[in-house]
Order: structure tokens, then C-alpha cells, then sequence
């Protein structure tokens, strides 16, 4: 909550997170700035706190513009951010909750990037994939890895045709636009080595023919972070290929509640989806505005501080392997799309934070005296992150 001050040139407000109460000047009210107490950003609010609220004044340190409706838009960023607003309207329909997950997904798509779940079972990743499938009018399809999946279950193989007497090549589950590659640990090194070209070059070779796959083309790989047993470790070249990975948690109780009501009334998803939900968008589109996404601006200052983040990992003492070059890469990207989807024309601090972790914690590899600690990947790339001299765009 904020107050005019008696110059009547500065607002006061709380900190949303330890109660600090915070000075700016009024010419930034409903922009984004950061607690100098407890580095949490927050955008400065506009309704004023109760009569007789007293605390202590800090200055606030400026972040960027906000990331709501009183940023400056142009008629691309409206376009963009009108277009997220109505996925995400028609996905609630059906999926309830995980706004993370799906935002980050929407990410990811329109970056031209993939990503990885972490999640236990039974939190609706297949029930995602089926939704954003009707929502932006792109063919879906689920591939379950297993121990014996072989390469050529993925990509496909020739096939013997007797009516031309001639081998065919007769196309796999890959060669889809939204991929579900579920529990993709589960299954041997070389399976997973067939998906590498797949995911980078968008094509597949077999019998040195190459076949290339529509775009966009999305892969959404999941795994369980708690069994062990029967599954291998991904190698590192392979998660680096992921543009983010998205650790998702149970549903908050409002939620889980709403799910269960959903399945009381019987409701059936296939009819559901059918009627309900509206197909508002066509891969053309899709592409259409992921080309544009690449055109938002970001700072030399701010692609410094993404520079300046992902050299960090490789310095900083609990992690054993730093994140690569492709990092920085996912966080431009990232952040310019999530501009976008907030309707700016240009990129500020506030989204490389938000997609920092996705971007860097699959990337960064704990040292063996982190892990005796038990510190965790989140833990250290949040302290990693604050350590960091946020620019003034």
C-alpha cells in the first residue's frame, strides 16, 4: 500500500514480504522495484494503508517498468499479450492450477525451445498436452519410454510395402508438433541420444534420408523425482538441449478441491475439450509470433547481467560444473517472451529473474561437499541470483 508523502514528490509503501516500509518517488508509482531489506520485487501499488499505519522508511531500489497493463505497449505487444491472455483463458477451462507449468510451456513454445517436467505422478502433464493441442490447433502425441524403447520406436523405420515392392519409410510418434515424452529417464543412452537431432536440427535421419518435422515443434519430457529404481541419468548434453525445466508441486487445496468437483460431476475431458474449449490459434500463427518475440529489445545492460549471472555459476563454490553458453542463450530468449506475453516491447530485470531458475538450475551440477551439506540447486541459484547488481534500465 502506498501514501503521498508530505513533499508531496514521494509515496511510502510496505513490502509485500517483511512489512518494510519503503520510499519512491511518485514517478515510478506502478513500477517494479526491489526491497533493499529482503531483495524481494514487487511493483509499487496505488491504494493508500491504513489511518495511523508508523514504520521505518527505506529507499526502494528501481527495477524496471512494471510488468502489468501501465507498461508501454505497441501494437505487436498488445497482439502478443492478447494472444497469451486467451491460451490461458481456454487451458483453465480444463487444466486447473500449475500456472507456472503453463506459463512456462507458453515459454518455451514460443521460443522455439523444449521442456523438462519434474513432477510425481498424476499431476495432468498428458491432460495438458491433449489441452494445448486443441487450444492452438497443433497435433499432439505421447510417447511412454520404457527400458527396451528402441531408437527407431521414436523416428520410425522402412517398412516393406508389397504393393511397390520397395522399402517405405513409414514416419514414428516424433513426428508430431507437441510431443509428451513421458518419463523420458526410464529409458537407455541411445534412445535418448535419438532425440538429440530431433530436438535441435527438427529432423530425423534414417538410411541417411532426412525427414523433417513440422514446426513448432515442442517436446515436453517428463520424470519422477523419486524412483530410481530402473531409470538413467539423463547425460548433460541432453538436458542442455532443454530450454527450461519446470519442477512442479502438488496443487494448493482450492485447487485439488476444484479437480475433484470436476470429477464428481463426471465430466467428460474428450467432450469436454471438444465443446468447450475453443481452437484460437493455427501453427502459422505460432510461428508468426514467435518471430516476433525474437524482435523485442533487450538491453546491453541487461544482456550484460545475464552474461554476468551465467559466468557466476561457473565461479561460485558449491557447484561442481557451471551452466553453459547455450544458458545465457534460453534466458534472452526466455525473458524477450515473457516481455511479450506481458505486452512490452522490450525486456527488463524482472523477467530474466522469473526465468532464471528454469533456465540454469538443470545446467549447474552441486558440488559433493554441497550435497553432504544437503543444499539444494534452487537454494544456491536464488543466493547466486541476489548476489548479482541488478542494471537500471
Amino acid at each position: 500500500m502506498s501514501v503521498d508523502n508530505q513533499d508531496g514528490l514521494t509515496a511510502e509503501f510496505h513490502c509485500s514480504q517483511c512489512g518494510k516500509m519503503l520510499r519512491v518517488s511518485r514517478e515510478v508509482i506502478g513500477s517494479r522495484v526491489k526491497c533493499p531489506e529482503c531483495q524481494a520485487v514487487m511493483e509499487v501499488p496505488l491504494q493508500s494503508p491504513p489511518a495511523g499505519q508508523q514504520a521505518v522508511v527505506q529507499e526502494a531500489n528501481i527495477v524496471g517498468p512494471s510488468t502489468g497493463q501501465q507498461s508501454p505497449t505497441t501494437e505487436t505487444g498488445r497482439r502478443i499479450k492478447n494472444l497469451f491472455d486467451r491460451i490461458s483463458e481456454q487451458i483453465r477451462k480444463v487444466y486447473i492450477g500449475q500456472d507456472d507449468l503453463v506459463r512456462g510451456t507458453l515459454v518455451a513454445l514460443f521460443s522455439g525451445g523444449h521442456v523438462l517436467i519434474e513432477s510425481v505422478p498424476g499431476l495432468g502433464k498428458t491432460l495438458l498436452v491433449r489441452t494445448l493441442g486443441q487450444v492452438l490447433g497443433c497435433d499432439f502425441g505421447r510417447v511412454q519410454f520404457t527400458a527396451d524403447l528402441m531408437p527407431s520406436d521414436l523416428t520410425g523405420a522402412p517398412i516393406f510395402s508389397m504393393k511397390t515392392q520397395d522399402f517405405e519409410f513409414r514416419p514414428g510418434p516424433v513426428f508430431t508438433q507437441l510431443l509428451l515424452a513421458d518419463e523420458i529417464n526410464r529409458s537407455p543412452a541411445k534412445t535418448h541420444a535419438a532425440l538429440l537431432e530431433i530436438m535441435q536440427e527438427y529432423r530425423v535421419t534414417v538410411d541417411r534420408i532426412s525427414h523433417k518435422i513440422d514446426r513448432p515443434f515442442l517436446v515436453m519430457a517428463t520424470q519422477n523425482p523419486i524412483e530410481s529404481e530402473g531409470t538413467y541419468n539423463l547425460p548433460e548434453a541432453q538436458l542442455d538441449r532443454f530450454m527450461l525445466k519446470i519442477v512442479v508441486d502438488y496443487p494448493t487445496e482450492n485447487e485439488e478441491a476444484n479437480v475433484l468437483r470436476m470429477h464428481r460431476d463426471e465430466i467428460d475431458i474428450d467432450q469436454h475439450l471438444e465443446q468447450n474449449v475453443a481452437t484460437i490459434t493455427n501453427p502459422a500463427e505460432i510461428l508468426e509470433v514467435t518471430a516476433l518475440c525474437s524482435q523485442i529489445r533487450v538491453d546491453d545492460r541487461l544482456v550484460n547481467y545475464i552474461n554476468s549471472l551465467v559466468r557466476l555459476t561457473r565461479e561460485w563454490p558449491q557447484f561442481h560444473m557451471g551452466a553453459s553458453p547455450r544458458a545465457g542463450i534460453s534466458l534472452v530468449q526466455g525473458a524477450r517472451t515473457l516481455a511479450a506475453f506481458y505486452g512490452r516491447e522490450y525486456a527488463v530485470p524482472d523477467d530474466v529473474v522469473e526465468i532464471a531458475l528454469p533456465a540454469l538450475r538443470h545446467r549447474v551440477m552441486l558440488a559433493a561437499e554441497a550435497e553432504v551439506e544437503g543444499h539444494q540447486v534452487d537454494e544456491l541459484l536464488t543466493d547466486l541470483i541476489r548476489s548479482v547488481e541488478v542494471p537500471r534500465l
